[in-house]
């Protein structure tokens, strides 16, 4: 549990313009306004989060200007990382607070997370981290269903690096 950071602008745009910005209505309606927007995002990003197929049992998604909180309950740390990395590389989510509890029969070792740079490749990111290029399939399979194609990588999205198996 925690929060996580991400680059705000980078990522899926899950948000319209006319939803990115501020509700022009009178000052009196401008705050209800405002919490009927984070309303709405906040249903959009559950909604993504669901359309990818991952699972947490009473999911709940606030937000709070940038931040997305989420809530839940998960089977497995990996779902617990792969919600908030779905969350996180959406353009305009800055940070995730992470309040989701792991409801795994034992523990598992958590992953780390690694901001894609520019010119990086699954391979060299699996050199970095591995020692061997050759193991960027881990890395591709850790951070399905967000990533559909291992050469489809971007600056500033975030990625999960989980450790190798015995």
């Amino acid at each position: 549990m925690g929060i996580f950071s991400f680059l705000k602008n980078a990522g899926a745009k899950l948000f319209s313009k006319e939803e990115e910005a501020a509700p022009k209505t009178p000052e009196t309606t401008k705050e209800s306004a405002a919490e009927m927007l984070a309303r709405q995002k906040a249903a959009l990003l559950k909604s993504a989060v669901e359309g990818l197929g991952l699972k947490a049992k009473g999911l709940q998604v606030e937000l709070q200007g940038d931040t997305a909180i989420v809530s839940g309950e998960v089977s497995s740390q990996a779902e617990r990382e792969k919600i908030i990395l779905a969350l996180g590389n959406i353009t305009g989510i800055a940070a995730v607070d992470d309040r989701l509890v792991v409801n795994a029969p034992e523990p598992e070792p958590e992953a780390q997370f690694y901001e894609v740079k520019k010119g990086d490749s699954l391979s060299k990111i699996a050199k970095k981290f591995y020692g061997n290029a050759m193991k960027y399939p881990v890395i591709f399979e850790a951070n399905k269903p967000m990533l559909k194609d291992p050469d489809l990588i971007y600056p500033g999205q975030v990625l999960r690096i989980p450790p190798l198996e015995g």
